[in-house]
Parts: structure tokens; sequence; C-alpha cells
């Protein structure tokens, strides 16, 4: 039995899971992690704080960690709504969606690589989800969205209406799919997770930024 932590010790938590989420939401993950797993400590019977910390793992790419914090998260809700979705997570075959994506995607020739990287694109999201419902009537839906958004961070662009002609959806609901995608994992053009190029240009952006608060630093030099 896990003891209930104090009044006080639930309040310390709260407020260290408050600036965790606010870290989140900054992409500042490894301070996330830290201060979820601080709140824990104070407060480890809290199935919120254990959901969060698996999705700031998963966003840092730690999944063996995030897996361990969601495996907490079933043992303290074994009846939440979607423990079924999150035990999936666990096994070691792909789901409907996954098979229809590779199958589909290795029919056009794609390199592993893309592959490899909409699977984990769809594992993030299943986290990121948290406790909200996912709906899948048909898999050919959200694995047509998986494979249009991960093209498009890797700047192959396909035609949608060509895409969803190929997966037999419509094009609105690939699109509808594909913006939750990129809100939910907060995914910007050439997504170093995502992205398997050789050179990504988001490196020169970086560099140039680099640059610039040098230059800026240099011109601030009495």
């Amino acid at each position: 039995m896990t003891p209930t932590p104090s009044s006080a010790d639930r309040k310390k938590a709260a407020a260290l899971h408050e600036e965790a989420m606010s870290a989140y939401n900054r992409w500042d993950v490894d301070t996330a992690v830290e201060k979820l797993e601080a709140a824990l400590k104070f407060d480890p019977a809290n199935t919120q704080y254990h959901l969060n910390l698996a999705q700031a793992l998963s966003r840092s790419g730690d999944f063996d960690r995030a897996l361990r914090a969601l495996a907490n998260y079933l043992r303290l809700a074994p009846d939440s709504p979607v423990a079924e979705r999150i035990e999936q997570l666990f096994g070691s075959g792909m789901d409907p969606v996954e098979n229809m994506m590779t199958e589909k995607m290795t029919s056009k020739n794609m390199p592993l690589e893309i592959i490899g990287a909409a699977i984990q694109m769809w594992m993030e999201f299943r986290i990121a989800l948290g406790e909200e419902p996912l709906h899948i009537p048909k898999p050919e839906t959200w694995a047509a969205a998986l494979d249009y958004t991960v093209m498009k961070v890797n700047l192959r662009e396909e035609n949608l209406d060509d895409l969803a002609t190929f997966y037999d959806v419509s094009n609105a609901t690939v699109r509808k799919h594909h913006l939750t995608l990129v809100d939910d994992l907060d995914i910007m053009p050439c997504d170093y997770r995502y992205f398997t190029g050789k050179d990504n240009p988001l490196d020169k952006l970086v560099e140039a930024a680099e640059l610039l608060e040098r230059l800026e630093e240099r011109f601030k030099e009495k």
C-alpha cells in the first residue's frame, strides 16, 4: 500500500507538476522530467503525474522509461477507460494502423527509416493523448495521416488527393488526422524526431541563431 500523502506534500507535488507542465510546453523536456519525478516523490499514487511523466519521456525519445511510467499508471488505474489502448503499447506485434501503414508505404518503396519514423510517430501520439479517447473505426485513415505527415516532415510532399485515393479514404479525414498529429505532437518542419535525412535544414537555423547571438554579444562589448 502506498502511504497517503499529507496535504502539504500534495501541495508541493502540485506546484512541481505545474512547473513541469510549463517546462514541457516550452520544450524544456529535461526540466519537465525532473520536476515530475520530484512531484511523484511527494505524491506517488497520482495517476496524472505518471501519465505526464510518460508523455515527457516519450517526447525526449526515452521510450523504455516512458513505458515504465505507463505501467505505473496502469497499476494505479487498472479500470481507466484508456487502459486497453495503453496496454497495446506493450505488445510485441503491430496494431492494425501500423500494419496498414507499413504495407502501403512498403508498396511505395519508401525507405525503412521513414516507415520507422511513422511508427515512432504513432507510438508517441498514443502516449501524448493521455486519457483522451481514440476511436479507430477504419485504420486506413490514421495510416494515411501518418504517411502524409511523416512525408511532409521529410520534405517529400505528396498530393493529398492521390494519397487519400491510395488508402481508399476521404481527403478531409486524412487532413483532419494530420492536423491532430501536428497539434498533439507539436510537430515542426524537418522535426528532429522524424526527419531521416543526413542533413537537416534545421541545423542551419540553429547555427544561424548561435552566430547571431555571438554577434550581438560582440556588438554589446565595450
